[in-house]
C-alpha cells in the first residue's frame, strides 16, 4: 500500500492507528527507505514493511506507543553477523530503522487532509520534524523538501506523495478482468469504458469505476490527463481507432495497444500519437493466455510508474514508425 491507501484507512475507520515509516535501509532489505504501514490497535494491518516476519513485533511496539502517545525508534538488525542474534533467523541481510507515530492529533489532521486532496488527484510534500529526545513529531504540507543525507535517525523527514494513478481500461472484455485486478492490487485507481453496457458490471470489474458510452462520449467524460495510464484492449479496430483519433491530442503518462505490431500501425496511421506508446503492451515475458498476459502488463505499468529503463530480451524486436505529423517518430516496445 501507499501513502493514498493509508490516508483512505485512517480516514474511514475507526480503530486507533500507529503509522510505521522505514527511514533507514543498510543492505537488503524486502522494502526501500520510504515504505509505509499501518498498525491497528486491534491487531489490523495495513500494508506491509517485511514479508510478515517483522509485523507482529511491530504490533506490540504499536501498543507501546499508543499509551504512551510519543514517538517510538525501532531499529531491525537482520546482517548476518547479527540475525541469530535479534531471533528470528530471517536472513535478509539489512538494517532496517523503523519510525513509529501515534496517528492521533496533528498527524490524524494531516493524514485526513492528504486524503481529501489524493482524492482530487493532488501531490503532496509532507515533512516531518522529529524531536527523539521528547518524542514528538511536527509536520508540514507543501513546505520545501530540506534536503539531507540518508541519516540513521533523520531528524527532518521529507517525501512527496501522490494518489493513486488512474489507468484507463477501454474494453470490458474478458482478458480485461485480470489487468483490472491486478492493476488494483499494484496501486491504481481503475476505470474500465466500453459501448458495451452488458459487460460493464460490477461483478466482472470489482472495485472499478465504469463507464459507458461510444469513444466521443467516453473520451468527454474521461477528462484524461497527462497523468493517466490509458490501455487500449476492446479488440474492435474502428471503435479504438475512433479513440485514438481523439486521444492523439491528448498527453498520458502511458498509452497501451493491445495487439500486434502490424495492427498498431495500421490503427495509428496518419495519427500524431504520444511518444508514451507502447505496444505490443506489456513485458516480454512469452507470456500466454490473459491472466500472464496481465502479469506481463502489470509489469510494465509498474516499471513506466518507477521511470525504468524498460529492457528487452536479447533479440527483441523493437521499431519506429514514421508519422506525417511534427511528432514524426513513434517507438514501440516488443511486447509479450
Amino acid at each position: 500500500m501507499e501513502m493514498a491507501d493509508l490516508c483512505a484507512a485512517a480516514a474511514n475507520s475507526e480503530e486507533r492507528k500507529v503509522l510505521a515509516t522505514v527511514v533507514y535501509v543498510d543492505g537488503h532489505a524486502y522494502r526501500k527507505e520510504g515504505a509505509l504501514m499501518l498498525l491497528g490497535e486491534q491487531g489490523s494491518i495495513w500494508g506491509s514493511i517485511s514479508p510478515g516476519c517483522l509485523e507482529s513485533d511491530l504490533l506490540a511496539c504499536g501498543e507501546t506507543v499508543l499509551r504512551s502517545g510519543k514517538i517510538e525508534r525501532v531499529p531491525y538488525d537482520m546482517r548476518p553477523e547479527d540475525d541469530f542474534s535479534w531471533g528470528e533467523n530471517i536472513g535478509c541481510g539489512g538494517l532496517l530503522h523503523i519510525v513509529l507515530e501515534p496517528v492521533t492529533g496533528e498527524l490524524e489532521q494531516v493524514m485526513h487532509e492528504m486524503h481529501l486532496r489524493f482524492l482530487a488527484g493532488e501531490r503532496v510534500m509532507l515533512t516531518r520534524r522529529y524531536d527523539w529526545d521528547s518524542g514528538t513529531a511536527e509536520y508540514e504540507l507543501d513546505g520545501m523538501a530540506e534536503l539531507q543525507e540518508a541519516s540513521p535517525w533523520p531528524e527532518v523527514y521529507s517525501r512527496a506523495y501522490e494518489g493513486k494513478p488512474r489507468l484507463i481500461l477501454f474494453g470490458a472484455g474478458e482478458d480485461a478482468m485480470p489487468v483490472c485486478r491486478l492493476a488494483a492490487g499494484i496501486g491504481f485507481r481503475v476505470t474500465v469504458a466500453d459501448w458495451r453496457k452488458a459487460m460493464l458490471t460490477a461483478d466482472r470489474f470489482p472495485g472499478a469505476e465504469l463507464v459507458y458510452g461510444f469513444p466521443a462520449e467516453l473520451f468527454a467524460l474521461l477528462d484524461i490527463t497527462s497523468s493517466d495510464y490509458v490501455l487500449l484492449m476492446s479488440h474492435q479496430f474502428q471503435r479504438e481507432k475512433e479513440f485514438l483519433a481523439l486521444l492523439q491530442d491528448a498527453e498520458c503518462a502511458y498509452l497501451g495497444i493491445m495487439g500486434s505490431r502490424d495492427r498498431t500501425a495500421r490503427l495509428t496511421q496518419e495519427l500524431a500519437m504520444p511518444m508514451a506508446l507502447y505496444s505490443p503492451v506489456g513485458l516480454a515475458i512469452g507470456a500466454d493466455g490473459p491472466e500472464e498476459i496481465a502479469v506481463s502488463i502489470a509489469a510494465e505499468l509498474i516499471a513506466v510508474r518507477r521511470e525504468k529503463q524498460l529492457v528487452q530480451p536479447k533479440g527483441a524486436a523493437r521499431y519506429e514508425v514514421s508519422r506525417n505529423s511534427a511528432r514524426s517518430r513513434t517507438q514501440y516496445a516488443h511486447g509479450m
